[in-house]
């Protein structure tokens, strides 16, 4: 494209690279926020995506055009059925990296887990008492948290079992607190307040084989001025004869991890109070019927519905101050 009057940048970011299929539906938080509050508390929980809705509120964001009058807002209902904490594993700092040290399973577990864990288990007292030995080496303490999707009304029979960051002051009032966790459930209002921001992260929808126009934004071409108009420029130079990873090609989109920053919590609810904010009697498109906990969070959400989305403090809060949204109307 050497006759070209202007340069133009290259379309699509190399932020995430290779885009291939994701190995697995759940997905994986690496990084955890770090909260040194007094009093001990998990970091994240999980729920499964339910439906895609309007909510009506009261712009409360000062110094906007908007500032006091209805908006429109699409949202996303998530189904979040009590996590179950079943053990926690603590982690020593080597020169190798982490390296688990401990785990530490409840002996009461879901007769679901039976899917998950196969073999004969640690006793809960040989566990603690080798926990407690080497509590001086730990740098991290993490939960393990399970949540089954029968909870909710899904067909899955097996569990997702996942890693939950603990915040806290030392690593000792986190293993006080871990073991009062261990064999309780937890819910998302325990967790989470109403006006607050989270972060979530899940596996977006699969998209199939797809062209760079798609997949990159490449710009096409004019009409008659190559054999193809759909097909990149130029794929490099003649010499060296290979072609750059930075190369826009066709291949995967879809189904990849991705984790959205900031999303406001505009309403923590049970389908059994009578305060319901929203009704769907046949229930919705790809999911069914909502039961028990839920939460509407605004703006939209990675992946299908049914998928699990894992929800986390945020870790680039915007601001520390909580404003409960005044909600008009929900619009299922």
């Amino acid at each position: 494209m050497g006759h070209r009057k202007h340069s133009t940048p290259r379309r699509g970011s190399l932020a995430y690279f290779p885009r291939g299929r994701a190995k697995s539906f759940e997905s994986r938080i690496r990084t955890w926020p770090n909260i040194d509050s007094e009093k001990p508390v998990l970091l994240g929980l999980a729920g499964f995506k339910a439906a895609n809705i309007h909510v009506i509120t009261i712009d409360d964001r000062e110094k906007t055009p908007n500032f006091g009058k209805p908006l429109f807002n699409s949202s996303t209902i998530i189904s979040t059925p009590p996590v179950k904490i079943i053990g926690f594993r603590g982690y020593e700092k080597t020169p190798y990296g982490f390296r688990s040290a401990f785990d530490v399973f409840t002996s009461e577990l879901p007769n679901e887990m039976t899917r998950k864990i196969r073999g004969k288990q640690v006793s809960l007292e040989l566990a603690m008492n080798k926990a407690q030995q080497k509590l001086e080496q730990i740098s991290i303490l993490m939960a393990i948290g399970a949540v089954i999707p029968r909870d909710v009304g899904l067909s899955q029979k097996k569990p997702f079992v996942f890693e939950i960051g603990v915040g806290g002051s030392n690593i000792e009032t986190q293993f006080n607190y871990l073991k009062e966790l261990l064999g309780k459930e937890i819910k998302f209002r325990d967790l989470f307040q109403v006006g607050s921001y989270v972060d979530v992260s899940a596996i977006t929808k699969g998209k199939g084989i797809e062209g760079p126009v798609t997949r990159w934004g490449v710009k096409k071409k004019q009409h008659k001025s190559r054999k193809t108009v759909r097909a990149v420029g130029t794929l490099g130079p003649i010499s060296p004869a290979n072609i750059m990873y930075t190369v826009p090609r066709a291949g995967q989109r879809g189904l990849h991890q991705r984790l959205e920053h900031n999303k406001k919590i505009l309403i923590v609810g049970n389908t059994e109070e009578k305060e319901q904010k929203f009704t769907h009697v046949h229930g919705f498109d790809h999911f069914g019927l909502v039961k028990g906990d839920y939460v509407i969070i605004k703006g939209s959400v990675p992946g299908a519905m049914k998928r699990l989305i894992k929800i986390r403090y945020p870790i680039r809060a915007r601001t520390s101050k909580i404003l409960e949204p005044k909600i008009i109307e929900v619009v299922a």
